[in-house]
C-alpha cells in the first residue's frame, strides 16, 4: 500500500531536474501513505517523471522498491495495492522464462506487462490497485484503477501538463493547481456528503472511475475505457441466476469468501481485523481465525454512549472464535479531538460521520499491526441496509396506492413535527421503538412525495433539496439514477444495490476506509469485494439476499456455521457517533463559527439563509439536521483550511 504522483508534460517544457523536483515535491505530501521509503523516476526525454511514497508489505527488501522497471526496461511502474494472485502470475511468467529479482507482486505486474501487455495483465489481477505505468518504447502513459474503486487516483490537465496522484493534496506543488471550486461537485456534495465520481471538488481535477484505464500520448492526446464494468456484470449475473439449493449456495459462498480472505492474509508484516460484532466483519473474522494456525489480532472500537456502542457484541465474537483481542474505549472528548484532522485527512469535503470511528480503530490497529482486513461491501453486495426493504415498501406504496393518495399521506406526515411524532412513538415499547421515529416518518413523506421514478436519490440524501444552496450551480443528475440504466435491471432491489455499488460504495464508504487508514499508515483489505465474490452475488435470487424484511440472508446461513446465531443477530447500529448531541453540546462554539452567515455569504458560495435556519430548528431541537448540518460544515471546514 502507497502513494502514487507524477505527471506527463507532452511538449517537454521541463528539464530533467525540473521532472524530478515537481515529483518529489508530490511524493512528499504523501509520505504518511509510504512512511517506509520513496523514489522518482524520470526521462526527460519523453518528459514524464513518476513518484512513489511506499509502505513495505510484501518483499521489505529493495527489492521491491518503486517505482520499478521490468528487466527488459521497457516498462516503468508506481503502483499502490495489493495483487493477490501475484504468485499464480510469477508461476505463468517463470514458466515463459522470466527471472525475478524478488518476490513483490509490483515485481509480477511489471514483468506481466512485458510478456502480455497493459491490458491483458490487468484483466488478470485479483486485487486492489491505482497504478501509472510508463511504456518507454510507446511513450504512453497509461492509469488504471481497480474494479470496485478500492483505492483512489485523481489526474488532471495543468498548464499543458497531466498530471496523477492518489490524493488531491499532491497536486499542491504544481503550476496552475486549480483554486475553483466545482459549484455543481459540490451541490451534488451536499446532497450526498461526498464528491461523485468522476469530480473532484476543484475544476480541472477528476477521479479515474473504478474499472477504467487511462492513456495519455506522447502528443498528450488523452484515451480512455472501461476493461470492467458493474453494470456489465450485474446484467449478466441477472440473466444467469444461480441454480442450486440453499445448502449448495451456502457452500459455493463459502469457498469463494475463504479463497478471498486467506489471499488477504499473505503479509511480510502484522496483519489483523477489523471486528464490530457485525455480519461483515464477524465472516471476515471468522474465515480468517479458521484459516490461521495461531489466534488472529482483531481490533474493535467502543463508545460509552451505548446506543453507539457495539464493542461488547465484538468482544463476545472475539472470545468465540478465540481471537487475540484489543478493544479501545473512546471518550467522547477523544472522538471530538479528531475533527480538526478531517479536512487535510480527506482533502475534499467529506461528511461521513462514521469517518471519525473508522480514524480512531485505524488509528488503535496501528499501533499493533500494519494491515487490516475489513468487513465493507456486504452491505452492497447482499441487501444488507435498512434502506433497501424500505425502498421496496416505498415504491409499491407509490405504484399501488391511487394517485393522489401518496401525496395526501406525505402532506399528513409532514404536517406534524418530529418532537410531535417522537411523543406519540414514546408509548411504544422500547424493543419495538425505532430511533427516532420522527425524523423517520418525516423521510418517509419526503419519499411519498416524490415522483416514483426519483424516490431513491430522496430516500439515500439528508435534504435532496440542498443543491439549491450553491450559487450558480446545477440540480445533479448521477447516472446510476437515471431511468435507462434502472430499465436494464429486473427489479427494484437489484437497482438500488447497483445504483449503491457505483456511487455509495467508492465515493464513500472506500473512500473513508482509504484515507482513514492510510492516514496512519495502515493498510486495509477488503475481501468481500473480491471481484468473483461481487459476480456470484449478483447470480443470488432475492430471496438469499432478503427474507422476512431481513437482509444478508446467505451471508448469515455461511456466519452460523462458525459463530452462534445469538451473538450476532442484533438491530442494525452503522459505525456513528451522537454527531446531533455534540452539535448541541460541545461542537456547539465550533458550528457556530463555521455557520457565521457573514464569511458564508462572503465565500460566496452557500446561501447562509436557510442554513441557519436548520441550525436554529436543530439547536431547538425540533428537528435532527445533523447530516445535513455535518455536510455544510465539513464544507465549511475544508475551505477555511
Amino acid at each position: 500500500m502507497c502513494g502514487i504522483a507524477g505527471l506527463l508534460d507532452p511538449e517537454r517544457r521541463s528539464t530533467g531536474d525540473a521532472l524530478e523536483g515537481l515529483a518529489e515535491n508530490m511524493v512528499c505530501l504523501l509520505r504518511h501513505r509510504g512512511p517506509d521509503a520513496s523514489g522518482v523516476w524520470t526521462e526527460p526525454e519523453a518528459g514524464v517523471a513518476l513518484g512513489h511514497a511506499r509502505l513495505s508489505i510484501i518483499d521489505l527488501s529493495a527489492a521491491g522498491a518503486q517505482p520499478m522497471a521490468s528487466a527488459s526496461g521497457r516498462y516503468v511502474l508506481s503502483y499502490n495495492g495489493e495483487v493477490y494472485n501475484a504468485g499464480e502470475l510469477r508461476a505463468d511468467l517463470e514458466q515463459e522464462g522470466h527471472l525475478f529479482r524478488g518476490h513483490s507482486d509490483t515485481e509480477a505486474i511489471v514483468e506481466g506487462f512485458a510478456a502480455w501487455g497493459v491490458p491483458e495483465t490487468v484483466e488478470r489481477l485479483i486485487g486492489m490497485f491505482a497504478f501509472a505505468v510508463f511504456d518507454r518504447k510507446e511513450r504512453v502513459l497509461t492509469l488504471v484503477r481497480d474494479r470496485l474503486g478500492i483505492k483512489p487516483l485523481y489526474w488532471g490537465r495543468l498548464e499543458g501538463r497531466v498530471a496523477f496522484a492518489s490524493e488531491l493534496k499532491a497536486f499542491a506543488p504544481l503550476p496552475g493547481f486549480p483554486s475553483e471550486i466545482d459549484r455543481d461537485a459540490l451541490a451534488a456534495y451536499l446532497c450526498t456528503g461526498y464528491v461523485p465520481a468522476p469530480a473532484s471538488i476543484y475544476r480541472g481535477i477528476s477521479k479515474l472511475e473504478p474499472g477504467s484505464m487511462l492513456e495519455v500520448r506522447a502528443d498528450g492526446v488523452v484515451r480512455s475505457h472501461r476493461y470492467w464494468s458493474a453494470l456489465d456484470v450485474a446484467e449478466r449475473g441477472q440473466s444467469l441466476p444461480l441454480k442450486a439449493d440453499e445448502t449448495e449456495a451456502v457452500g459455493q459462498l463459502e469457498a469463494l469468501l475463504t479463497d478471498a480472505v486467506t489471499r488477504r492474509m499473505v503479509a511480510d508484516v502484522p496483519l489483523g481485523v477489523f471486528l464490530s460484532g457485525g455480519i461483515d466483519s464477524s465472516t471476515v473474522a471468522a474465515l480468517m481465525q479458521a484459516n490461521a494456525r495461531e489466534p488472529v489480532r482483531s481490533f474493535s472500537i467502543g463508545f460509552h454512549e451505548q446506543s453507539y456502542n457495539e464493542a461488547d457484541a465484538a468482544k463476545a465474537v472475539a472470545e468465540h472464535l478465540g481471537t487475540d483481542h484489543t478493544e479501545l474505549y473512546v471518550s467522547a472528548a477523544e472522538a471530538q479531538s479528531v475533527v480538526p484532522k478531517l479536512p487535510e485527512i480527506f482533502d475534499e469535503p467529506f461528511a461521513d460521520v462514521s469517518q471519525i470511528p473508522t480514524y480512531l480503530v485505524s488509528e488503535m490497529t496501528r499501533k499493533h499491526v500494519t494491515v487490516a482486513l475489513s468487513g465493507d461491501g456486504g452491505d452492497e453486495l447482499f441487501a444488507g441496509y435498512n434502506r433497501y426493504a424500505q425502498g421496496l415498501r416505498a415504491v409499491q406504496a407509490l405504484r399501488h396506492l391511487p394517485g393522489p393518495l401518496p401525496s395526501a399521506v406525505s402532506r399528513l406526515l409532514a404536517s406534524a413535527s418530529p418532537q410531535t411524532w417522537d411523543a406519540l412513538f414514546s408509548a411504544v415499547p422500547s424493543g419495538l421503538r425505532p430511533r427516532q421515529p420522527g425524523d423517520k416518518l418525516h423521510k418517509l413523506a419526503a419519499v411519498l412525495g416524490a415522483d416514483a421514478d426519483d424516490y431513491y436519490p430522496v430516500l439515500v440524501s439528508p435534504w435532496a433539496e440542498a443543491w439549491s444552496l450553491v450559487q450558480g450551480a446545477r440540480r445533479p443528475e448521477p447516472a446510476p439514477f437515471a431511468k435507462e440504466v434502472r430499465s436494464r435491471f429486473k427489479n427494484e432491489l437489484a437497482w438500488m444495490q447497483y445504483a449503491d455499488m457505483v456511487t455509495y460504495l467508492p465515493d464513500d464508504v472506500l473512500t473513508k476506509v482509504d484515507r482513514a487508514s492510510m492516514a496512519v499508515s495502515l493498510e486495509a483489505r477488503v475481501p468481500l469485494l473480491d471481484h468473483r465474490v461481487v459476480a456470484f452475488a449478483w447470480q443470488l435470487p432475492d430471496d438469499l439476499k432478503i427474507r422476512r424484511g431481513q437482509g444478508k440472508w446467505l451471508l448469515r446461513q455461511l456466519l452460523y456455521k462458525y459463530v452462534p446465531k445469538s451473538l450476532v443477530e442484533r438491530p442494525k447500529m452503522g459505525f456513528g457517533v451522537p454527531i446531533d448531541a455534540w452539535l448541541r453540546g460541545p461542537l456547539k462554539e465550533w458550528a457556530e463559527d463555521l455557520l457565521d452567515p457573514g464569511p458564508m455569504a462572503q465565500a460566496g458560495y452557500l446561501d447562509p439563509e436557510p442554513i441557519r435556519l436548520k441550525w436554529a430548528e436543530h439547536l431547538s431541537g425540533r428537528r435532527n439536521w445533523q447530516h445535513f448540518l455535518w455536510n455544510v460544515l465539513m464544507f465549511e471546514a475544508w475551505r477555511r483550511q
